[in-house]
């Protein structure tokens, strides 16, 4: 289950908030590692680190990395302060954080009887290469909207491990991170989804919100057994909570898997099954032959929801100008444009939603 190595930090490669990115050698030889100084401290060259190989020998593309567990000879003092709620829940390294709804945070009294997030639009996804290109489009329309990103925790479960949206938070393109189920380490901390979304309007003051998994996604190949299925989930949380749900399709060009070519069955499944409140799906304007394929694999999901034919005009450029490197299964703009269309496609509608 877990691939064990000791090693030796041999250099840093370059650092972000939450995360160090290491050069270490292990008896095989040396490999690319990454560690969450919050929650092990900040490994230094010659340390001795203790660390899982396991992502790394499976040759996992967006998880490659072997993972610091531990820096035994140089641990970090015991956290201080308030946090009650933990999560990566009884793993070995389990965290305890402050959470937004527990008592003894100072937005307790604003959550307990929250219940409504006044008809905020909420951009669900499936993958969390989705998030930059949603973040395009929304911004083409309407540059002075204040968006959170709600991270669910079916990739990542640290904030950390995403360089997107440390970059998209410090240029003020995400107002804030919210991080929610077993994820931690967002700028706030939710038990739940329907938590989350009400500490995006009410704590970050959000004029729209984006629910998608962290980086990384699983995936078997069958009609249900995929992590991307919380989407659906989104959806009726979003609506319950009084909230506008759009619903970011998940398109692919560039994808030769019969399953995810066009329409993915993922958004099928997601939001024609698992969705029961209505939303507005967003339904690029595609040329061609493939616009049509994506056009007629949607209309089934107007059983239930709300089809919206969006225009894509200025959105390739607005996608040329992200401020964050846009790639999707490493495959970027050029290689799967369909993909980072539909994406920003539904940043567009959700800007059209905003009071």
């Amino acid at each position: 289950m877990i691939r064990w190595r000791k090693g030796e930090v041999v250099r840093i490669r370059r650092e972000w908030p939450g995360a160090v990115e290491l050069d270490v050698t292990v008896p095989e030889g040396e490999c690319r590692a990454l560690a969450y100084p919050p929650l092990v401290g900040r490994p230094e060259p010659g340390d001795e680190v203790l660390l899982n190989t396991t992502a790394l020998a499976m040759g996992l593309g967006t998880g490659g990395y072997a993972m610091v567990v531990a820096v035994p000879n140089r641990l970090p003092e015991d956290p201080q302060g308030p946090g009650h709620l933990v999560k990566a829940r009884y793993t070995p390294l389990q965290a305890t954080v402050l959470g937004a709804d527990e008592q003894g945070s100072p937005h307790h009294d604003v959550l307990r009887e929250a219940d409504s997030i006044g008809g905020m639009p909420v951009v669900v996804a499936d993958l969390h290469s989705a998030l930059p290109p949603i973040l395009c489009g929304l911004y083409e329309s309407r540059p002075g909207v204040r968006v959170a990103y709600v991270m669910q925790d079916g990739g990542a479960l640290p904030a950390w491990f995403s360089m997107a949206a440390a970059r998209l938070r410090e240029i003020g393109w995400l107002a804030g991170v919210v991080t929610v189920g077993q994820a931690f380490g967002g700028d706030v901390e939710a038990v739940t989804v329907h938590t989350g979304l009400l500490a995006a309007r009410h704590v970050l003051q959000a004029d729209v919100a984006v629910v998608a998994q962290g980086p990384g996604n699983l995936g078997t190949g069958t009609r249900w057994g995929f992590s991307g299925v919380s989407a659906g989930e989104a959806v009726n949380a979003a609506a319950v909570l009084l909230g506008r749900p759009v619903a970011a399709l998940r398109v692919s060009e560039g994808d030769r898997r019969e399953r995810h070519y066009g329409l993915s069955h993922h958004s099928l499944t997601a939001y024609g099954r698992v969705a029961l409140s209505p939303a507005d799906v967003p339904v690029p304007e595609l040329p061609g032959e493939f616009g049509e394929r994506v056009r007629r694999q949607a209309e089934p999901l107007a059983e239930r929801h709300r089809l919206v034919s969006v225009p894509l005009d200025g959105l390739h450029e607005a996608l040329r100008a992200s401020p964050v490197r846009l790639s999707t299964m490493g495959r970027g703009l050029e290689e799967d444009l369909a993909y980072f269309l539909t994406s920003a496609a539904a940043g567009r509608l959700a800007a059209s939603l905003t009071s």
